[in-house]
């Protein structure tokens, strides 16, 4: 007959070893059910949340195995969405995001970039030919060209809010669409178009580098701009409510690193030094990273906190975008956003 002594440690063995055998079965069920999606992005500061979520492993904490697209400009991201080439998009509502929330598509569940006093937001910019003929101040726009990516983009919203507040007829100023970033800025430096407003990281760019001048701050004209939003499609929204959590959380982690370190500048010099450095990987990329530190400190903008919605504003941009015909006027804000993710106000 074995000892008890035996006995206890062949019983000590057994559940060491089922233990073993359970804590291995966990870990590679986990490793198993990550879902893969994809996220589509602009490679702007701006983008940075998601970045510091999949570097920092955020994405995969919360079970999600990503994959960055990148894009030139909002638009064709809210088409990938739709058609589900891209799962989630962090950009700026547009004419065609909400046309595609009207047929059923998309839906918005959160929010990112935000407009805030006191701290360094989008930049009224001008080429330096224009500038030298008196393109001084926004005032003075009435004649003159400004440079979109599309009908119904952000720029498009951005450069009528200008316009208001100026008291100048949109009639009166030549919108160029230029479908790319790099295409506008290429006009800009030519001569070819005379202003633009884009986000701090490339009107400071620019600037320094002697390319174009900063004549205004789009915060006087369109301050709680609520710059872009997360958003996904439909089917996800309402089918896979826990996939967009999951998502909306790791994110969320991410824009709390990047707000602490560049933005409210809690976390020290040397966190902003390990965020700038992460952030590199991704922005500026064909910059040596000397060259593209300045750009990237210089783009960060506040990120709200938990993905908060400002449904005020996106109320807003809505009611403008049916002012001007491009969606319908049968549209809701219901239609476009789903308040049952994230804190709205």
């Amino acid at each position: 007959m074995p000892s008890v002594k035996t006995s206890n440690f062949s019983r000590r063995l057994f559940l060491g070893a089922a233990l073993a055998t359970f804590s291995f079965m966990s870990s590679f069920e986990h490793a198993q059910a990550a879902d893969k999606i994809t996220v589509g992005a602009l490679r702007f500061t701006s983008h940075s949340p998601s970045f510091v979520a999949k570097e920092r492993g955020y994405f995969t904490a919360n079970g999600l195995e990503v994959e960055f697209k990148f894009f030139q400009a909002a638009q064709p991201m809210a088409v990938a969405i739709a058609s589900g080439d891209v799962d989630f998009g962090v950009t700026a509502i547009t004419g065609a995001l909400i046309n595609l929330a009207d047929k059923g598509a998309i839906k918005v569940i959160g929010g990112a970039l935000h407009e805030e006093k006191g701290i360094d937001g989008s930049m009224i910019v001008v080429s330096n030919k224009a500038y030298a003929s008196g393109l001084t101040s926004p005032s003075k726009l009435a004649g003159r060209s400004f440079a979109i990516t599309q009908q119904g983009s952000s720029f498009h919203y951005m450069i009528s809010r200008i316009a208001k507040k100026e008291g100048i007829e949109m009639s009166k100023i030549k919108l160029k669409p230029l479908h790319k970033i790099g295409a506008i800025i290429g006009a800009l430096k030519s001569g070819q178009v005379d202003a633009w407003a884009i986000v701090p990281h490339i009107a400071k760019g620019l600037a320094k580098g002697g390319a174009v001048k900063i004549i205004g701050k789009v915060n006087d004209y369109a301050p709680n701009y609520q710059v872009t939003t997360v958003f996904t499609s439909s089917a996800i929204a309402s089918d896979k409510k826990d996939l967009a959590k999951r998502f909306l959380k790791a994110f969320s982690q991410g824009a709390a690193d990047f707000n602490a370190a560049l933005v409210d500048k809690k976390a020290g010099d040397a966190k902003a030094e390990d965020m700038i450095k992460l952030i590199h990987k991704y922005v500026y990329t064909s910059r040596p990273y000397a060259k593209a530190a300045p750009s990237i400190r210089n783009g960060a903008m506040r990120i709200n906190a938990n993905a908060k919605l400002n449904v005020t504003n996106v109320a807003e941009q809505l009611a403008w975008f049916k002012s001007e015909g491009l969606v319908k006027k049968s549209i809701t804000l219901d239609k476009l956003v789903d308040k049952s993710f994230v804190q709205t106000f």
